[in-house]
């Protein structure tokens, strides 16, 4: 899965209105990649985007209002999770493309992840998008349990999917360790391997 939080939106409504929300939305991007949230303004975007600050202020009011329309932006891709044949070869996919979102230099997505704890706005849009893409990936676990590939009992996919993106984030974004290019693929493998067993197994009862 490509990072929630590092994609643009692959369709917008044309004319003027929506090249002025793409050169805005860009500009936001680089900016909260190359100095943070501390140094996201107004008027710098503005200027990077070639905008009248007038414009951007009429629009998106500040900054958390640039903020949450970038992640909403986010979700507008036409993003599909991977299909590999099989549960461990699409949760490796998953975290690869995770882990390059977050090993790239400047990390757009860490970036953004860092200033949704200093803006409300964007911390609920951000919750918004992670529950999305999560529902989304649900379907890599329908097909697992289609294939035999986990027990016939209904299995909890939200926690499977966490389970096996988590080591991810731990590693690069909360210890800031160098990338491990095996890491992807052993935490798609532990993730399987305590499905198989029945680790994210549930009563139907208690998922209604």
């Amino acid at each position: 899965m490509t990072d929630p939080l590092d994609t643009m939106p692959g369709r917008r409504p044309g004319g003027r209105t929506a090249r002025i929300r793409a050169q805005v939305l860009d500009a936001v991007r680089a900016e909260l990649a190359e100095n943070g949230h501390e140094g996201l303004t107004m008027e710098g975007v503005a200027t990077r985007a070639g905008v009248h600050r007038a414009t951007v202020y009429r629009r998106w009011r500040d900054v958390g209002g640039l903020l949450v329309d970038l992640i909403d932006a986010a979700g507008e891709i036409d993003w599909q999770p991977p299909d590999t044949g099989s549960l461990r070869g699409d949760l490796t996919a998953l975290n690869q493309e995770i882990q390059e979102s977050l090993v790239v230099q400047p990390s757009f997505a860490a970036a953004l992840m860092a200033a949704s704890f200093h803006s409300e706005q964007a911390a609920r849009a951000q919750t918004r998008l992670w529950a999305d893409r999560y529902a989304q990936c649900e379907i890599l676990v329908e097909r697992a349990v289609e294939r035999g590939e986990l027990p016939a009992q209904h299995t909890d996919a939200r926690s499977l999917l966490i389970t096996a993106t988590a080591p991810l984030y731990h590693q690069l974004v909360l210890l800031r360790a160098d990338p491990d290019p095996h890491l992807p693929e052993r935490a798609a493998e532990a993730a399987v391997l305590a499905a198989a067993a029945g680790a994210f197994s549930v009563r139907r009862e208690e998922s209604v």
